[in-house]
């Protein structure tokens, strides 16, 4: 059964919601779409989180970066709806979205957006 790109981001239970530890994720293949030029634009798409009850399914995960590779966004505008999604889709204690943007026109660019509950410390 072939996939698609999608923006619905799946969660499990955390095996060990009773410890802090960290999860980090690297998409090194992210691409979205200069929304002045239509060119792609590429990145490193590097996640760290410290989960709580939920945590991310790697394949739901897959999917839904994908799902920008169509999409015009600038790096700081998409870099924050990745984060905002991740954070809606499992509540994590502490997160971080760091997007490194490939050299364009001569500028390399990296955007890192990060969430803590209030009392926690930042991912």
């Amino acid at each position: 059964m072939p996939t698609h790109p999608s923006k619905v981001l799946e969660t499990f239970p955390n095996p060990n919601p009773e410890r802090d530890y960290e999860i980090a994720f690297e998409c090194p293949e992210f691409t979205c779409l200069c929304p002045r030029t239509g060119q792609p634009d590429f990145a490193t798409i590097r996640i760290r989180y410290v989960p709580d009850a939920r945590c991310v399914e790697l394949k739901s995960l897959k999917l839904y970066l994908w799902s920008y590779r169509n999409e015009g966004a600038f790096h700081e505008a998409v870099t924050n709806q990745i984060l905002d999604d991740l954070v809606k889709a499992c509540e994590p204690r502490r997160m971080a979205v760091v997007g490194d943007f490939y050299v364009r026109g001569g500028i390399h660019t990296v955007v890192t957006a990060s969430f803590s509950r209030p009392g926690e410390e930042t991912a």
